[in-house]
């Protein structure tokens, strides 16, 4: 009986949520994310909305103040953010990947510092791994951070930093050992704060995607204290932004299925009301076959984020279940991007509607957090170690 009760308090919660989230996007997003987007304007009232909703504390733990929401119930908003402007998810997802990294690993005075903050959206960031020649290979980063008195001084390049112009801190992947092998044991994580000596100022400019600000940032002597080490022990960075990653690729598959979805959604609306040779062009087989892929793709997309989703509730370890939900759900976006814009013909490639933007930002959900090629690799090797003969 008790866990009937606890399950129907999930799902009622979990149905509050997602309706607050769905006037939250009819009401505060939908009517100006053409414009914001169009104009590549950080959405600061949409930012302030979503401080006021708990969203940048949606997958921290309530005992820290945040709405303790399960991935699953996470995914879910991601999902519908997305379709309606997927770089509003972006804001506070990296932002949840910088946090579940300090809950998962964090010591228990950083956890009592930091994540109270950055439920309440007082204190907002991300993660900043990516170098100029290092992305999806973060062994190879060369950012340094080097023992100073109390602390350490940090000196280097990042770039594509989401956060990285408009938040207050950044959670930095660095070196304290550069000799060390294997690689990994001589990275570490820090939380930085923005001051005097440390500010982001450089957007970078992208095809789609935009909105958020996407920074560009060097550290020259950069000192942090030496509380800001996550964990308080050097030599576990890796580890601990790469367990953070599976909630960051979960979220990329919700922001493909999202848009998968919304690029159904408006050709089977366009389709019933754009007529050739006499009729709608719904009832030509040509454009039943594109649907019928199309909604394939969104359901398909669907399970298999939903599956990540239920594997990292669990606790259970998701890598491989989440780079195959990356994988499908972003190659569907891909997918039905490409065919909405050919089923609206010249109207697809017009400003004016929304099919070009979903065919700007598709492409991203195949490069960020860990490219597609790379989650077909970490797929591979988990099949093999999962099933040895």
């Amino acid at each position: 009986m008790m866990a009937a009760a606890e399950e129907f308090a999930d799902v009622e919660q979990e149905r509050m949520v997602l309706e607050s989230v769905d006037r939250f996007l009819e009401r505060d997003v939908a009517p100006y994310a053409h414009d914001l987007e169009g104009d590549d304007v950080y959405p600061q009232g949409i930012v302030e909305k979503m401080v006021e909703l708990g969203l940048f504390g949606a997958t921290i733990s309530t005992e820290y103040g945040g709405l303790g929401l399960s991935v699953s119930t996470y995914a879910k908003i991601v999902e519908r953010v997305s379709a309606v402007w997927m770089s509003v998810s972006g804001i506070f997802n990296s932002h949840l990947i910088m946090a579940a990294a300090v809950e998962r690993a964090g010591t228990k005075e950083q956890k009592h510092k930091w994540l109270p903050r950055f439920a309440s959206g007082e204190l907002r960031g991300g993660i900043a791994l990516t170098e100029p020649d290092a992305g999806t290979d973060l062994q190879g980063i060369r950012t340094r951070a080097d023992k100073s008195g109390n602390g350490y001084k940090l000196n280097g390049a990042k770039a594509w930093t989401s956060n990285g112009v408009e938040g207050g801190v950044l959670a930095i992947l660095a070196k304290t050992d550069p000799e060390a092998e294997p690689r990994h044991k001589g990275m570490s994580l820090f939380l930085v704060e923005k001051s005097e000596d440390f500010k982001v100022e450089k957007r970078m400019k992208k095809l789609g995607y935009k909105g958020i600000d996407t920074g560009e940032f060097t550290l020259d002597e950069v000192f942090v204290p030496g509380e800001n080490l996550v964990g308080g022990v050097e030599g576990r960075g890796l580890q601990q932004i790469l367990s953070g990653l599976d909630l960051g690729r979960i979220n990329v598959a919700a922001r493909g299925v999202g848009i998968a979805r919304a690029c159904l959604t408006k050709s089977i609306e366009y389709s019933q009301v754009r007529e050739t040779f006499g009729k709608p062009i719904c009832e030509h087989q040509a454009i039943q076959i594109k649907l019928a892929d199309m909604a394939t793709q969104v359901e398909a997309a669907r399970l298999f984020t939903e599956q990540a989703a239920r594997a990292y509730d669990k606790g259970e370890r998701c890598d491989m279940e989440a780079g195959m939900a990356k994988l499908a759900a972003s190659e569907a976006a891909l997918h039905n991007s490409l065919e909405a814009m050919r089923l609206h013909g010249a109207y697809g490639y017009s400003k004016e509607f929304d099919i070009e933007r979903y065919y700007r930002d598709a492409p991203l959900l195949a490069i960020g957090e860990g490219t597609n090629e790379l989650q077909r690799i970490i797929i591979a090797r988990q099949l093999i170690a999962r099933n040895p003969v």
